[in-house]
């Protein structure tokens, strides 16, 4: 800061006195932001301004060297660092060519096999098939894998088909001869590819409805913002049967994450301020709650909109499980509104947002906190191994039991020892810190007690941001019925993406089935409805 301001006198003439007032309260505000960052209160500022946004432990160590190193080049600036020497020990080695790094894991092209929804052509090779005498004359041929050209095309989200049917007049009887639509057209405007697509693109993409009327406008297809809306909302209702059993069989689940986000639904508001439901006095939060709930394997999501906490929607899933069923596990951050007071779960704790603690810490206690983060991280590490080596749950616990209690029990120790012996302020940032951790020790550790009990709620927060891509894109619910048009959607999108489904090809087999739903609605789930298809399609063929 003194260098900027002695930089700022030497040139305040030839900046005249306006331009030299603008530029010195650019750096007096830089100095205020500087020295309030360092503050307790601005952990989270100084994270912002001052590193990277990511909370990962290798980025969050870096950032603390490299301040490490700038605060001692700060207290030496002549520099006496010395410099290593070519050939001596000190000296770091080479950068890597950029060709001989590894790529990292997600980057170069995409093979063949990614392109899961591609249109498949089949090109033979015409006058030579398998088992025909090869053209050298010397031996057969035989099949071999085949070469696929990949081409991609560009196209419409919503295309629209105009069948110009001829009409012909008699000129004695008047009688109109009008020509017949071809087989398979149908005789609604609105096909369920059309409704699947404007479902996927709002609910799924965060796509909001004028945006897409203004798209297509421009590619020549009308399609105005009220219509999309009727059709998602006609399409709902078909779906709802599907929905409810979702839910049913999402309450009986082995673990159920939850948790919520804010929401803005324009029904519950009066000038901007939330109007309180007589049911729920004092209640002023609209909340969405998301939930994912895991079986051997298999993971659903579900969605509520509305004035309920995580934990009272979390409660209404609930009181849908079998009664013979045992209590499932919970996995959730400590807040006290994610807990269905109602019913009894094994709780768990997310162990991420205890480590977010020592995160927010790091600037102003990097050792202590470089300690803490280095013990989660080989906790993190066991785990992923475990999910490598696909262990059974009970192979799990009992992996963690061996790699990971030790370190969590030496971390406890720790953790007393700084309260114990007075070694950090219970009123800082670590303080606050290694309080959460303690008063939570029981679910935050529940993974090495109980059999598929998770570390953390990623997956959930995950899920959720769903809802906040719809927040911020289209900004908010015009009524509670849209709202739950909207979870009905989101939680059908979001639980194909779990189940490596395609959900435009699922939400467009609902719509086109929506009279065989409500019999038989577990039969139309993402992970099975291909076979329910299958199954009708055979007997049609046999009749």
């Amino acid at each position: 800061m003194d260098e900027l301001k002695q930089i700022l006198q030497r040139v305040r003439m030839a900046l005249g006195e306006e331009d030299y007032k603008v530029m010195n309260a650019v750096v007096e505000t830089l100095s205020y932001l500087t020295h309030l960052a360092k503050d307790k209160q601005a952990a989270e500022m100084y994270r912002i301004l001052g590193s990277s946004k990511s909370e990962k432990t290798r980025n969050i160590l870096r950032i603390l060297e490299i301040e490490s190193a700038t605060d001692s080049d700060a207290a030496d600036p002549v520099g006496a660092k010395p410099q290593p020497t070519p050939g001596s020990p000190s000296e770091s080695p080479a950068e890597p060519a950029a060709e001989s790094r590894p790529k990292a894991k997600g980057h170069g092209r995409n093979g063949a096999d990614d392109y899961k929804g591609a249109h498949r052509i089949e090109v033979s090779l015409g006058s030579a098939k398998p088992g025909d005498r090869c053209p050298c004359g010397k031996g057969n041929l035989y099949e071999i894998h085949d070469s696929p050209l990949v081409r991609i095309v560009g196209q419409a989200p919503i295309q629209a088909y105009m069948y110009c049917l001829q009409r012909l007049r008699c000129n004695t009887c008047g009688d109109v001869l009008t020509a017949e639509a071809p087989e398979g057209v149908g005789s609604e405007k609105y096909d369920a590819t059309s409704t699947a697509m404007v479902a996927l693109m709002k609910y799924g993409s965060g796509f909001p409805f004028h945006r897409l009327e203004r798209l297509e406008g421009n590619l020549g297809i009308p399609l105005p913002a009220s219509t999309q809306w009727e059709m998602v909302r006609d399409g709902a209702a078909h779906i709802q049967p599907v929905f409810e059993e979702l839910i049913r069989q999402g309450a009986s689940g082995q673990v159920l994450y939850n948790d919520d986000t804010s929401v803005k639904i324009l029904e519950f508001l009066d000038h901007e301020r939330v109007v309180e439901d007589p049911k729920m006095p004092g209640r002023t939060g609209v909340f969405t709650t998301g939930i994912v709930s895991t079986q051997e394997g298999r993971k659903i999501a579900l969605f509520f909109s509305g004035r309920k906490h995580a934990g009272e929607n979390l409660a209404d899933v609930l009181a849908k499980r079998a009664a013979e069923l045992p209590r499932p596990i919970q996995m959730c951050d400590a807040l006290s509104r994610n807990f269905p007071r109602e019913l009894e779960v094994i709780l768990a704790n997310c162990l991420a947002h205890g480590r977010r603690y020592f995160v927010e810490a790091a600037a102003n206690f990097p050792e202590e906190c470089r300690y803490i983060l280095e013990l989660l991280g080989k906790v993190y590490h066991s785990d992923a191994i475990a999910r490598e080596q696909s262990m059974t749950p009970d192979q799990r616990l009992k992996f963690h039991h061996n790699q990971s209690a030790p370190l969590m029990d030496e971390m406890k120790r720790w953790l007393n020892q700084q309260l114990d012996e007075k070694l950090c302020e219970p009123n800082s940032d670590l303080g606050a810190a290694v309080s959460y951790m303690l008063n939570h020790w029981e679910p935050l550790t529940l993974f090495l007690r109980v059999a598929g009990a998770p570390l953390d709620s990623s997956i959930v927060e995950r899920a959720l941001k769903k809802a906040i891509l719809h927040r911020r894109n289209s900004l908010f619910y015009k009524t509670q019925r849209g709202a739950r048009v909207g979870d009905l959607y989101m939680s059908l999108i979001y639980t194909c993406q779990l189940s490596n489904v395609n959900p435009f090809d699922y939400m467009t087999a609902l719509l086109r089935n929506a009279d065989r739903l409500p019999r038989e609605p577990a039969e139309w789930m993402p992970w099975n409805y291909d076979q329910t298809l299958a199954s009708f399609a055979s007997a049609s063929a046999q009749n």
